[in-house]
């Protein structure tokens, strides 16, 4: 049989359609980040760039790879998404002091200004998205067991 000849019926189609997990959890995805991305819009944010500053709020300046860790992205795509938010010095991204190879990411002043103002609009949004669930505990549960 010759590649042209190749079909996929279309009730494959439907099948995938009608249950794939991954199909479902990015289209769930999706719904949820322009929900977030509506909410932050007055704020000058994305969801994406949200959860960015959120990563590099803690007690000392986290790694890039510490903070692709905890998005489950890779550092090359962190190194990109960072960019305008140093460009808008909400961050500062600093070589290293102790492995010159390996850079941290500073949360600015402004940057810490924007995510205290951001907090609230995320609790108003998250608690909206939870009262619409049926179980969110359980979904995130459910979430998390796949990572």
């Amino acid at each position: 049989m010759s590649k042209a000849a190749a079909r996929v019926p279309f009730e494959t189609t439907c099948f995938v359609r009608d249950t794939c997990l991954c199909l479902h959890l990015q289209r769930a995805a999706r719904a949820v980040a322009r929900r977030f991305d509506e909410a932050f819009r007055p704020l000058g944010l994305t969801s994406g760039q949200y959860s960015m500053l959120m990563s590099t709020n803690q007690p000392q300046p986290p790694t890039i790879g510490a903070i692709a860790s905890i998005l489950s992205m890779d550092r090359t795509t962190i190194t990109a998404a960072l960019k305008p938010l140093e460009r808008r010095r909400l961050v500062t991204v600093m070589v290293d002091p102790d492995d010159r190879r390996s850079r941290r990411v500073k949360l600015m002043p402004a940057g810490r200004a924007l995510l205290a103002r951001a907090v609230p609009v995320w609790r108003s949004t998250h608690a909206e998205i939870d009262r619409s669930l049926a179980d969110a505990g359980r979904l995130r549960r459910d979430l998390a067991a796949l990572t």
